[in-house]
């Protein structure tokens, strides 16, 4: 996952700058969520959800730039993309709260019901012209491979990508593999999101 201001903020690909709009409050403290939970055609879904709240130090309209100082205090300028249409609505003092949201989904299925490859997706929505800024961009690459070899004494699978390069993974769970055999395909779709909201500042 990745941690820290910058990192929750940039991965959205700028848009992730303006989060939110700030108030005279100090910043909230990032704030993490994890979780995991199986579906009843038997795919395990992880999930894991990092908030980080700052608060906008300076703008520079014409350069498109912030300066977002975080919940540590330390500041950080960012170039906000031009997707961003906003930005003339955000102030000093405002706060931005951007939550980077990734989740791995793993399924195993049978030959014939998919086929060994790589497909991405990516979508992105904007506030409406004159609201504050805010949005939400995700992404999503779905990675179907091919098992070649299962150790269940070593609770080990090994698997052969859709570009021929082979990895053997640890299986957590020694009953996933009761039932998985040579030939099977594994199906796993990794998702990554930054959303954004803003905010007006309160007034104390």
């Amino acid at each position: 996952m990745r941690k820290g201001l910058v990192g929750v903020l940039v991965a959205g690909g700028g848009l992730a700058v303006l989060a939110g709009c700030a108030t005279q409050k100090a910043p909230a403290p990032m704030a993490a969520a994890a979780s995991s939970s199986k579906t009843g055609d038997g795919t395990l879904e992880r999930s894991n959800a990092v908030t980080v709240t700052a608060t906008v130090v300076a703008i520079n309209l014409k350069k498109r730039e912030v300066t977002l100082r975080g919940p540590d205090g330390t500041t950080d300028t960012i170039h906000v993309d031009d997707r961003v249409k906003n930005l003339p609505q955000v102030r000093k003092g405002d706060q931005v709260v951007a939550t980077y949201y990734e989740s791995v989904a793993v399924r195993v299925k049978k030959p014939g019901e998919a086929t060994p490859g790589v497909t991405e997706s990516a979508g992105l929505e904007t506030a409406q012209p004159g609201a504050k800024p805010a949005g939400v961009e995700t992404r999503t690459v779905t990675v179907t491979a091919t098992i070649t070899a299962i150790d269940r004494k070593k609770q080990t699978a090994t698997l052969k990508g859709p570009e021929g390069k082979s990895v053997t993974v640890q299986v957590k769970d020694p009953a996933r593999l009761a039932s998985v055999k040579v030939g099977d395909l594994v199906e796993i779709a990794y998702t990554e999101a930054v959303a954004i909201a803003v905010e007006k500042a309160s007034r104390k």
